[in-house]
C-alpha cells in the first residue's frame, strides 16, 4: 500500500497554524498576503507559527508579480531565507525563471545553498513558479540535480485539478522529488490528485475575514473596490478536516 499523501495548508498566522494542527494538517506554508499569492512573512511571524508545533515550511518571494528576478531581488531573498531558517522555518518555499521561461537554475541554487548555510537539515521546495515556466515538466526533471525536496505545482495550468496528466508526469521526471499538488484545489479533487502518484496536496483553506468597521472605509491600494472586499483571508477549520478526511480516504 502506498503511504498516505501529505497534508499541507497555507497560513499566514499563528491561529490558522492552530486549525491546521488540530483538524490533521502534517505541515504549513507560511506566508503573508495570500491575497497577491504570497509574500514573504516577518522573523516574528516565523517563530509565532513555529511555535505552534507543525513543522513549518516558509514562502520566500519578495515581491507579487513574475517570478523574474534580478540580482538584487536574488540577494535579499537570500537574506530572507537565511532568517526565516534562524527563526524556527523546517524549510523555504523558493523559486525564480529566467526572461525565456526557464528555470533560474543559478539564482534557486544560491538560495538552496542560502538555506542549508545553517548546519541543520532544511527542506527546500520549488513554488509555483514551475507552472508560469514555458516546460513545467521538463523543469521539474531539473530538480534532483539541484538537490531540491519537492515542487509545488498545479501541472501548469490554473487548478491542479486540470493539470492531472502534467502532474503525473512530473512524479516520473523527477524521482526522490516530492511531487506536492497545489493550485485552486477543492476537495472533491483530492482523490484524483492521489490517484496521480503526487506525495502530498497543498490547500489554502482559505476564507474571507469578516471586516471590522473602525470608522469610514477608504481604498488603501489594491486590497479590494469596497469595504466588504478589503479584508484578509483566514484559515477555515471546516474545509482543512474536510481534506485530511478526503485524503485519508484515498489510500
Amino acid at each position: 500500500m502506498s503511504p498516505r499523501p501529505a497534508l499541507e495548508i497555507a497560513v499566514t498566522s499563528p491561529a490558522g497554524a492552530r486549525a491546521a494542527r488540530e483538524n490533521g494538517a502534517d505541515r504549513v506554508e507560511l506566508c503573508t498576503a495570500l491575497e497577491l499569492g504570497g509574500l514573504t512573512p516577518s522573523a516574528a511571524l516565523v517563530e509565532a507559527v513555529a511555535a505552534e508545533g507543525l513543522p513549518v515550511q516558509v514562502l520566500v518571494r519578495c515581491r507579487p508579480g513574475d517570478f523574474v528576478h534580478d540580482a538584487e531581488e536574488v540577494t535579499l531573498m537570500a537574506a530572507e531565507v537565511r532568517s526565516v531558517i534562524a527563526s524556527g522555518a523546517s524549510g523555504v518555499v523558493i523559486g525564480a525563471l529566467t526572461a525565456d521561461g526557464a528555470l533560474d537554475t543559478e539564482a534557486v541554487a544560491r538560495l538552496a545553498d542560502a538555506a542549508r548555510a545553517s548546519g541543520r537539515p532544511v527542506e527546500v521546495t520549488l513554488h509555483r513558479a514551475v507552472d508560469q515556466s514555458a516546460d513545467p515538466v521538463a523543469t521539474a526533471a531539473l530538480l534532483p540535480s539541484l538537490g531540491l525536496t519537492r515542487v509545488l505545482t498545479s501541472g501548469g495550468a490554473p487548478a491542479a485539478a486540470e493539470g492531472l496528466h502534467a502532474i503525473a508526469a512530473m512524479v516520473a521526471a523527477a524521482p526522490g522529488v516530492e511531487v506536492m499538488a497545489g493550485g485552486g484545489v477543492r476537495l472533491a479533487d483530492i482523490p484524483a490528485l492521489a490517484a496521480a502518484g503526487v506525495a502530498s496536496v497543498h490547500l489554502s483553506a482559505k476564507a474571507r475575514a469578516p471586516r471590522r468597521p473602525g470608522g469610514t472605509w477608504v481604498p488603501m491600494g489594491a486590497g479590494g473596490t469596497s469595504a466588504a472586499q478589503d479584508t484578509h483571508f483566514v484559515t477555515d477549520p471546516e474545509v482543512v478536516a474536510g481534506a485530511r478526511r478526503a485524503l485519508d480516504a484515498a489510500v
